[in-house]
């Protein structure tokens, strides 16, 4: 007995009940992007939906009218309209153009205004819509410092550190110091704020505010081997006295933070849980983001500053009589700032450098060398 066979139309039908049961499925999931909890993220979220609605405001009518076009000029329609000779429509032109056009001013506007409200780098003028910062409330500040393959969260005004735990009060401002030790990551709490990068020997800075308590988690948003994927560290809305709580329990039951420590920290691990530190020592940002961790190694900062004044001194010393310096090439280098250049008229031939408009010494070509048909003429570059 063979088996019953169905129309490509059957079948299609019969996947509809499936389709029906989509949202069921996606009921589940978790869209973080679209239930932010801070008030940078929400405004993020605000501009992702005005911006999708304005732009269908152009993709539903033309999808509609696609239809509507397809059904209406349909070769069986007795009733449609044939015009070969039809070339131009002022009134269709107008539609066509004016509707793009005031929807691309209208992104450029909120685009300009929004590149700047939500600026990483601002600090926060409101907590929450219609509500101001008081001009007494001190922010939080956060260093952030991105491990192989794990957060480190250092409080330097609290002297406590975590690691994959970030715990925030809420309705205060937080002002987030990033950086990265080895590679270049992306901190990412999808309910607080945006993505920002976190590179070595670089700073980045994130203004953030958490207007409900609660717990979601973070993430690196950049590939950086195989522990990426469980980089992963857990955000934490508290109220203020809660949080003042959980402070004072790091300071009772945390290990201390100290360069040593920090040394074996960096070391790649995957998967690390939680780890809380009472005390931590001061300068570890800076010497992770100026790369000196390693006990004896000089921190970048300190080799910039030693090469410009040692660049500075050199060229004290190589200073020419007419305000130029000499390099060891033995070609004039740029006159010392606020000095008299050399006037190029006084220049030796070869002090005067390279380029078009650079007068070439003079040649010394045997006689008849430069007549016509001459072998040294022909072959001279």
């Amino acid at each position: 007995m063979s088996a019953p066979t169905f129309s490509p139309t059957k079948r299609a039908f019969a996947r509809v009940p499936l389709l029906l049961l989509l949202p069921l499925w996606l009921g589940g999931c978790n869209m973080v992007v679209m239930n932010p909890t801070g008030d940078v993220a929400l405004q993020q979220r605000n501009l992702i939906l005005f911006s999708v609605g304005v732009m269908l405001l152009i993709i539903v009518p033309v999808m509609l009218l696609t239809v509507l076009f397809a059904w209406r000029y349909r070769r069986g329609n007795p009733n449609k309209v044939y015009d070969p000779d039809f070339d131009h429509s002022t009134t269709l032109e107008l539609v066509i153009w004016s509707c793009p056009l005031l929807i691309i001013i209208a992104l450029s506007a909120v685009t300009w205004t929004s590149t700047h409200l939500l600026d990483p780098f601002r600090p926060l003028d409101r907590l929450a819509p219609g509500v101001p910062v008081p001009p007494d409330l001190k922010p939080l500040n956060v260093q952030v410092v991105a491990l192989d393959w794990k957060w480190l969260f250092i409080y330097p005004d609290l002297g406590i550190a975590t690691v994959n735990e970030l715990a925030l009060p809420v309705n205060v401002p937080v002002r987030f110091a990033i950086t990265a030790s080895d590679q270049f990551n992306t901190f990412y709490a999808p309910t607080l704020a945006g993505m920002i990068y976190a590179m070595p020997t670089m700073r980045s800075e994130l203004n953030a505010v958490l207007n409900k308590p609660g717990e979601s988690w973070g993430y690196s948003g950049n590939y950086t081997g195989r522990g990426y994927s469980d980089m992963r560290f857990k955000l934490r809305g508290v109220e203020v006295a809660d949080f003042d709580r959980w402070v004072a329990s790091v300071k009772a039951e945390g290990a201390s933070l100290a360069l040593s420590n920090l040394v074996e920290l960096i070391k790649p691990s995957e998967r690390v849980p939680a780890m809380r530190f009472a005390s931590v020592e001061e300068g570890l940002f800076d010497r992770t983001l100026n790369r000196c961790v390693e006990p004896g190694k000089p921190c970048m900062i300190d080799l910039m500053r030693r090469d410009m004044e040692a660049d500075r001194e050199a060229g004290r010393d190589r200073a020419h009589p007419h305000g130029g310096a000499t390099m060891p090439s033995g070609r004039a280098a740029e006159p010392l700032l606020g000095s008299k250049p050399k006037p190029a008229l006084d220049k030796a031939p070869e002090e005067k450098g390279f380029g078009p408009n650079v007068t070439a010494p003079a040649r010394s070509d045997p006689p008849g060398a430069l007549e016509p048909g001459s072998p040294h003429n022909r072959d001279h570059q």
